[in-house]
């Protein structure tokens, strides 16, 4: 009786009527929310709260976390090793030939034997790569070996793919006549490459790629020749 008549008067102060379990609030029980900026990116931690009778709810807060800006890299130089032993030069362009480029460097993952040079990319230099200019490397597929040794058609495929734990795939075009009949199939192909995969002519192209280069030029009132 002397307990009830304690909490009744103590649910009864100032004439109000209050519930005994909000007289008082533990501490741990009041909860300060703080609101980030929208651009923050945010983070929840769950973290136990214990209230009167022992009963244990996950609480989840939001706190803010700091990520450091992603810096975009070239493809190519996240993919290509320092210590390679064949470069294959590719056109970026060709939809059909990065099919092929890709799941190279799939597998190159595990080999790091190759580098990746995109012909395409306005960065690409011919002294940098035996001389080899863009219309030349347009012509048919090349690859240059560490020593400089410059391998086209079939043959620059047997060594790219040699490279990467998949020469069993071209070992029969070292054997004649394979290795003849084999290079004029490609030779065909990579005539008819820019119109099979819905291309304008070579001539068209080296016409837009000079045309973008002479405007780029003007435009920083320089060129690199």
């Amino acid at each position: 009786m002397a307990l009830r008549g304690a909490v009744g008067t103590a649910c009864n102060v100032g004439g109000r009527h209050r519930n005994p379990s909000l007289l008082s609030v533990p501490h741990y029980l009041k909860l300060k929310f703080h609101y980030p900026p929208s651009h923050a990116l945010h983070r929840f931690t769950a973290f136990p709260i214990y209230r009167p009778g022992g009963l244990k709810y996950p609480i989840r807060a939001i706190s803010e976390a700091t990520v450091d800006p992603l810096t975009p890299k070239k493809e190519d130089e996240e993919q290509s090793p320092q210590n390679w032993t064949i470069k294959m030069l590719y056109d970026g362009d060709c939809p059909l030939c990065m099919r092929e480029v890709n799941m190279l460097r799939e597998r190159n993952k595990d080999y790091g034997t190759i580098k990746f040079v995109d012909i395409s990319s306005d960065e690409y230099s011919p002294e940098e790569n035996q001389g080899l200019d863009y219309k030349t490397v347009m012509g048919r597929i090349h690859a240059i070996l560490f020593d400089g040794t410059v391998v086209t058609d079939v043959e620059a495929f047997r060594r790219l793919y040699e490279q990467v734990g998949l020469g069993w795939v071209y070992a029969i075009t070292k054997y004649e006549p394979i290795a003849t009949i084999t290079d004029a199939v490609y030779g065909v192909w990579a005539k008819y490459r820019l119109q099979i995969t819905g291309r304008p002519p070579l001539e068209d192209i080296l016409e837009l790629r000079k045309k973008n280069k002479d405007e780029e030029c003007n435009d920083r009132n320089s060129c690199k020749k």
